[in-house]
């Protein structure tokens, strides 16, 4: 493995995604993109898939959702089981405990997990973590690994339950919340660009901005408006979408019109206020 991270490939020359990651990565695959699937999540859960099929609403189905994922991974309250652990208490892991973590702070543990996800599903090197990771086994990069697997949220196949996430807001990004659409105009505001890496400057607006392997847009000007004094709009493909604020009645996002998109390079406006 070579020390410095091949940005030319972005990330690793396999993923679960089948499509080679390079070009998952690249501006040419968002401005054309084709579907994506995680191998294989379907057909294990062809059940949940069946019972969405037959829900008449988003809402039926997001029900159908949540009640689904509880058996199999504990999610009800009931069904916790308690871990002790030097005194102190903590539950089963879960995508919404992971949501919860991102929100208050992207470079928290919870982060990590959810950038984590993203490496080992689609090939993506995450770019930061509270730092830079330039560099493969840095001391920076170590660290994210450290918490990336911490037993912490590695109890309860918390992967397998991020992988039927994204395949669910795929399904129902299709089927109710944006029928016939292949992208999404979404913000993000940011006051300077120590994220996110200028690939290429086109113009004085337009560039190539290579983002962190997940990343946090939202559907709503104003509120990019708040945080940060440049606000880049981006084309973003409906495939490269993990989760958005309303494909759940009850989760922790709510409130900022937060969409969790996949990263790579992308062609953006960046607009200075």
């Amino acid at each position: 493995m070579r020390d410095v991270i091949e940005r030319d490939g972005r990330g690793h020359s396999i993923n679960l995604v089948g499509v080679p990651t390079g070009l998952l990565a690249s501006p040419d695959f968002n401005a054309f993109p084709v579907a994506v699937r995680i191998a294989g999540v379907r057909e294990m859960n062809r059940g949940l898939f069946e019972m969405l099929d037959d829900s008449p609403t988003a809402e039926d189905a997001a029900l159908a959702f949540s009640m689904d994922m509880c058996a199999p991974f504990g999610l009800d309250p009931e069904q916790h089981e308690r871990i002790v652990n030097g005194g102190a208490h903590r539950f089963r892991s879960s995508y919404l405990r992971l949501l919860k973590g991102w929100g208050y702070d992207a470079n928290s543990p919870e982060g990590a997990v959810l950038k984590g996800w993203v490496e080992s599903r689609f090939g993506l090197y995450p770019t930061f973590h509270k730092e830079r990771l330039d560099r493969l086994m840095s001391q920076a990069w170590m660290n994210y690994v450290t918490e990336k697997m911490s037993s912490r949220f590695h109890n309860n196949s918390i992967n397998a339950q991020l992988d039927i996430l994204y395949e669910y807001c795929q399904w129902s990004l299709i089927r109710f919340h944006s029928v016939g659409r292949r992208h999404l105009t979404l913000f993000r505001g940011v006051n300077d660009f120590s994220e996110h890496q200028v690939v290429e400057r086109l113009d004085r607006e337009h560039c190539v901005v290579r983002f962190n392997n997940l990343v946090s847009f939202t559907s709503d000007r104003e509120i990019a408006d708040c945080f940060g004094d440049t606000i880049i709009e981006a084309g973003v493909p409906t495939v490269k979408v993990l989760f958005f604020n309303t494909l759940l009645p009850h989760h922790p996002l709510k409130g900022e019109g937060e969409y969790l998109v996949i990263g790579g390079d992308y062609l953006v406006t960046a607009r200075y206020l």
